[in-house]
């Protein structure tokens, strides 16, 4: 059956409604559409949800990390360790720097980096380690912290994440950067945030995402190298908008990722599907800020591949989520990574799909989801 035959249910879709329309309109008519009081206004309200001291808004998660990277020191010749179960922009932002990314295998039960791995992964030339709360799941980063290296804190998928001991992901005083891409908890289009702990390090931040000017915005005088990485004053309304329902949003979230392990629980215990791990799975208090809603397909059945194309062709959409970023071809050409040197992240990859995941998501959707994948693995 063809998708124009029945009703697709969509991988994601932002939460946008008329008061995001009417704060972006707000600033059109304002004419102030860059640089303008959305901007600090945005900065300050993200900051206080994450328990932050401060934070800079950038035009995306990407130049988030670059700008991260460059405040804790990565540098042309030092390396930055981290997850190769990511978005390739965690590893492609230290490479923007010429510094080298160092690929750590992961935990197989909550999918980030592996603190032990990481620490043996550690030289002389590291200059930072960046764990990746993937798929809004806590990092382990006490472990982290304790390893006495600049850590940044790759939280693009982390927003509304717990650590343990209470302290939300992206307010532990490192920089923690999140990305507002359509499908992320806080939707801008585009757009990023750093979280910060120092209102020094905000300060240079601040004006390398605005190519290097002085902090008192004199035009004649750029005293440092710096970047085009500004979010605009509309994309800052939008964000503040987003603010207000966010709490609702993220609840949303995690009522479908409950239908979601009702309605696959038996796929997981017959078939052995492999489902998101549940709050506290290794340090107990540990809460997920939801994201997406990621399953492994068993190794004896249909190919991950296979089983997107089946339920692409009966209304579902789906997506492999995420490769494996060292063996996609410019880090084998560029930097040498092969398959088998990192076994709990390739295998995890090679059967990860994305499922529909959305705070709209109804119930009834959720279920003709599963029961749709449950057709296809038997």
């Amino acid at each position: 059956m063809s998708d124009t035959e029945l009703d697709v249910i969509p991988i994601a879709q932002p939460v946008i409604g008329r008061e995001e329309e009417a704060a972006v309109l707000e600033v059109l008519r304002s004419g102030h559409l860059s640089l303008g009081p959305r901007v600090p206004e945005f900065e300050r309200r993200f900051a206080d949800f994450v328990g932050a001291r401060c934070a800079s808004a950038v035009s995306s998660g990407t130049t988030a990390l670059h700008l991260a990277y460059r405040a804790v020191g990565v540098t042309d010749g030092t390396e930055v360790v981290t997850s190769p179960f990511t978005f390739v922009a965690t590893a492609n932002a230290a490479v923007y720097e010429r510094a080298r990314p160092v690929f750590a295998d992961i935990d197989p039960v909550t999918l980030n980096l592996d603190p032990e791995a990481a620490r043996a992964a550690i030289t002389e030339r590291t200059s930072a380690i960046v764990p990746v709360h993937i798929f809004g799941y806590p990092a382990d980063m006490k472990a982290f912290e304790a390893m006495g290296v600049p850590l940044v804190e790759d939280a693009a998928q982390g927003l509304g994440g717990v650590h343990h001991d209470g302290v939300p992901i992206g307010g532990r005083g490192h920089p923690a950067i999140f990305g507002f891409y359509p499908n992320k908890q806080l939707a801008t289009g585009e757009g990023g945030m750093i979280a910060l702990g120092s209102e020094a390090m905000k300060v240079v931040i601040d004006s390398e995402r605005n190519q290097g000017r002085a902090p008192n915005m004199d035009w004649l005088d750029h005293d440092r190298l710096g970047f085009n990485y500004r979010l605009s004053d509309v994309a800052c309304a939008i964000g503040l908008a987003q603010m207000d329902r966010l709490a609702r949003m993220l609840a949303d979230r995690a009522r479908a990722a409950a239908w979601y392990r009702e309605a696959l629980a038996p796929l997981a215990t017959e078939r052995g599907l492999g489902l998101p791990c549940a709050d506290g799975a290794t340090i107990a208090g540990d809460r997920r800020g939801w994201f997406v809603f990621v399953v492994q397909v068993p190794h004896d059945g249909p190919s991950r591949d296979d089983v997107i194309r089946a339920l692409r062709d009966r209304g579902v959409q789906s997506k492999p989520y995420l490769p494996a970023v060292h063996l996609m071809s410019y880090y084998r050409e560029t930097f040498g990574y092969r398959e088998g040197q990192f076994p709990i992240c390739e295998d995890i990859a090679s059967r990860s799909l994305a499922l529909p995941f959305f705070p709209a998501i109804t119930q009834s959707q959720v279920a003709r989801v599963s029961a749709t994948l449950a057709d296809i693995l038997s």
